[in-house]
């Protein structure tokens, strides 16, 4: 316990790195959306009209990343986009425990929308955005509004390289992947196992599928199977895993892992249908691809507009490192960014 609390504060001070320097050109601002810490940007020119917001969950299973953290790639977007940024800095675990995250990226969002003209933002052109785990906040926030009729409609929300679902681990991306920086297939479940307090001794036992009992597997196959991976992504590499009996008291320590609050992929065809307009980006040197590619299949099943951007030479964390300058910037994650850029416009 000792060892990986040393090692969740090195990630925490290397992911805040060095601040950019200040830029004359934005209105920086700290505030709180009821009891969550925000960072407002906006471009200091008078602007009349009411602007774009847009509201960013950083990534970092839960337990890293920050306001700070995510500085450059905010400042990016509100330049870049002519928008107000709300950067989220929700709680992290384990002093917090899974789900504050969601809650507080929720609360967020509903005082957002509630206090838009406030703020000079269109309550109609709000986007939610964000990239690895704060992607699938993203997601399970878009889908917990679908059904609130007392607020404004979320204009879009932008998924990159999202953590989508735990009922399968043997899909193509996670084989082709498994040994690929920074995310390696035993540190997703690892992660992923920790941000909600589970006990590691089950991992194995994920990994072959022994968590997901046969009424589970009946229910989910229409939605995580291989089958639904396009051919071209499973060109590097890929067999089918055998199928494991599932062990009653897997499923049982498995629970959580099939909430759409930690597996947005996992919810209701009522819950899907309603969603918002959807920008999804996926890379190919990532476990998390095929996740990406099988929330596409099912939001465009249900007739949601989305636009894919697939990063051919990209991996996870690519988009996160484009604005650090020639050393780190990547041309995959820098593609990325204008991508993003170009669809927010259109917002």
């Amino acid at each position: 316990t000792l060892i990986w609390s040393l090692v969740v504060h090195l990630l925490r001070v290397m992911m805040e790195t060095i601040p950019p320097l200040k830029d004359s050109r934005l209105l920086i601002k700290d505030l709180r959306f009821e009891r969550v810490k925000v960072r407002i940007y906006q471009l200091k020119t008078s602007n009349k009209n009411l602007r774009r917001g847009i509201l960013y969950f950083h990534g970092g299973v839960g337990r890293f990343g920050s306001i700070r953290a995510y500085e450059r790639k905010c400042r990016y977007f509100c330049r870049k986009t002519n928008s107000v940024v709300v950067s989220v800095g929700y709680r992290l675990a384990p002093e917090h425990p899974y789900p504050a995250q969601f809650e507080d990226c929720l609360t967020a969002t509903i005082h957002f929308l509630r206090t838009a003209q406030d703020h000079g933002v269109d309550p109609s052109r709000i986007v939610i955005c964000g990239d690895s785990s704060g992607g699938t906040l993203t997601a399970a926030v878009a889908q917990a509004l679908v059904n609130r009729r007392d607020l404004p409609k979320l204009r879009a929300q932008i998924l990159i390289y999202p953590f989508l679902q735990c009922v399968d681990l043997n899909l193509p991306s996670y084989q082709q992947n498994k040994g690929v920086p920074i995310l390696l297939k035993e540190r997703t479940l690892v992660l992923g196992l920790k941000y909600i307090n589970m006990d590691l001794g089950i991992t194995e036992e994920i990994f072959k599928g022994c968590h997901v009992s046969e009424d589970r597997r009946l229910k989910y196959q229409k939605w995580v199977s291989p089958d639904y991976i396009p051919h071209e992504f499973k060109t590097r590499g890929y067999k089918p895993s055998p199928t494991c009996l599932p062990s009653k008291e897997f499923c049982e320590m498995a629970e959580y892992l099939f909430d759409p609050v930690f597996a947005p992929l996992l919810a209701e065809d009522s819950v899907i249908a309603q969603l918002p307009e959807t920008f999804i980006l996926t890379c190919e040197f990532d476990v998390l691809r095929d996740d990406g590619l099988l929330y596409k299949k099912r939001l465009e099943d249900h007739g949601i507009k989305v636009t894919w951007c697939h990063l051919q030479e990209g991996f996870h964390g690519t988009v996160f490192v484009a604005l650090f300058g020639r050393v780190l910037g990547f041309r995959s994650g820098a593609k990325g960014l204008q991508k993003i850029v170009n669809f927010l416009r259109l917002m």
